[in-house]
Order: C-alpha cells, then sequence, then structure tokens
C-alpha cells in the first residue's frame, strides 16, 4: 500500500508535473508474471523514473548504504528507496554476491518484475559498457525472459556526484522481451551466462544507440584520477 500511495499521491505526481518523463514501447512489459528489466545505468534517478512510469509493481536490488544513513537526510532516502520498491542488498562480492541473486529470484518467484543494471554500476560518462553474468543466472535459474530498457538524459539531469537534479525532461524506450529458453537448465556454463549477456547488451546498445565499450564500467571508473 505503501508503495502505490507513494507512486500516484505523494511522490508520483510530483514527479512527473517537473521532469514530463515520456515512455516508448510499455506494452513490451508483459502484463502478468515475472520477469526482469535490464536496463542501462545513466543515474541514481533511473530507479526512479522506471517504476513511476509502468504500471505494475517493480523491484530493483540496491546496495544497502542507501538504507543505512544517519539523521534526517538518512531517514528520507530509506524511505525514498523503500517508496520506489528498492531492496537493500549488499554488493561486497562473494557470498553476498550469492545473497544477492537469491534475493532478486525470490521477487521472481512471487510473479514480480525485477529491475536489473547489468553493468553493475552507473556508467562514468554516457557510454555503455561490458554486463555482468548475474543478469544471465537469475534469467535462466527463473526461466523468465529479459525486457531491454534504455534510459534517456536521466544522466544529464542527475549526473554522477549532484544530489539535487536538474529540471530537464527525460524519457525510456522499452524494447521487446528477450526469450533465452533455449538455454534453460544450463545456468551453471560460464560460456552460456556470458553469451546471454553480451546478448542482452547488444539489444540495449541497438535500442539506445550509446557507444559500447567492452570492459566493465567499474574498471574505467578505477583507472580514473580521483576528483
Amino acid at each position: 500500500m505503501f508503495y502505490w500511495i507513494m507512486k500516484y499521491v505523494v511522490i508520483g505526481p510530483i514527479v512527473k508535473a517537473i521532469f514530463r518523463p515520456w515512455i516508448v514501447g510499455r506494452t513490451n512489459i508483459p502484463a502478468s508474471g515475472a520477469a526482469i528489466l535490464a536496463s542501462n545505468h545513466l543515474s541514481v534517478s533511473d530507479s526512479v523514473f522506471l517504476p513511476l512510469m509502468i504500471d505494475r509493481r517493480m523491484s530493483f536490488l540496491a546496495k544497502s548504504d542507501y538504507f543505512t544513513g544517519k539523521g534526517i537526510k538518512g531517514w528520507a532516502t530509506r524511505v525514498f528507496m523503500k517508496a520506489s520498491g528498492q531492496i537493500a542488498i549488499d554488493r561486497t562480492g562473494g557470498k553476498a554476491s550469492e545473497d544477492s541473486l537469491n534475493t532478486g529470484l525470490q521477487v521472481l518467484g512471487r510473479g514480480d518484475l525485477l529491475g536489473v543494471y547489468p553493468e553493475g554500476t552507473r556508467s562514468p560518462d554516457g557510454q555503455l559498457y561490458r554486463g555482468r553474468t548475474g543478469l544471465a543466472r537469475m534469467a535462466l535459474e527463473a526461466r523468465v525472459p529479459v525486457v531491454p530498457v534504455v534510459m534517456v538524459d536521466t544522466g544529464a539531469i542527475m549526473p554522477i556526484g549532484r544530489s539535487i537534479p536538474r529540471i530537464g525532461r527525460v524519457g525510456m524506450v522499452i524494447g521487446a522481451p528477450l526469450d533465452f529458453s533455449r538455454f534453460h537448465g544450463m545456468e551453471s556454463d560460464r560460456y552460456i551466462l556470458r553469451s546471454v549477456t553480451d546478448e542482452i547488451m547488444v539489444a540495449l546498445q541497438r535500442l539506445g544507440e550509446q557507444r559500447y565499450d567492452d570492459v566493465y564500467a567499474s574498471t574505467v571508473k578505477d583507472r580514473r584520477p580521483p576528483e
């Protein structure tokens, strides 16, 4: 109930009035049943605009740091993250990565929509980067379609390092669902997982026409000198 009140009564109307978000291909999202929405990632605001513009409830797996802040700002962030359907996960690797995958599978097991950023982190420069294979593993284990999503101009209104968004119009393009049923039962094969992941990234690149670089976004960030 809290999710829907925030979406349709409290946050949603204000955000729509200010940023006038647009959407193309909304009907490509399944009307029922579990599916993964795989999106490029330009801004922290991606996790706000996408759930706002689709009819069904969806959840994102978000790093736990967003839920542990102190004071009024920390409280406001927690409320906002929960209102936008985000679930806290530990992204430190190892067992934490396995727990994150299991959390995603639980969402899909309920027949819900799960939002995933296959790049693993926000793009440091607006380009599209190599996808992580956790998305493919979830799709094959849960046996669900993957719907490619391209966010447009969210990085312009709220780039990395900015806490208050600029006023501007943003949008999203939803592509046709990708069916990987031919690979069911092969989720332990790392070559299959890489192949599925690369197919998803190709679909995103074609849909959004972003420049693609076959390295991980986190690697690019690590190479950059501190600001």
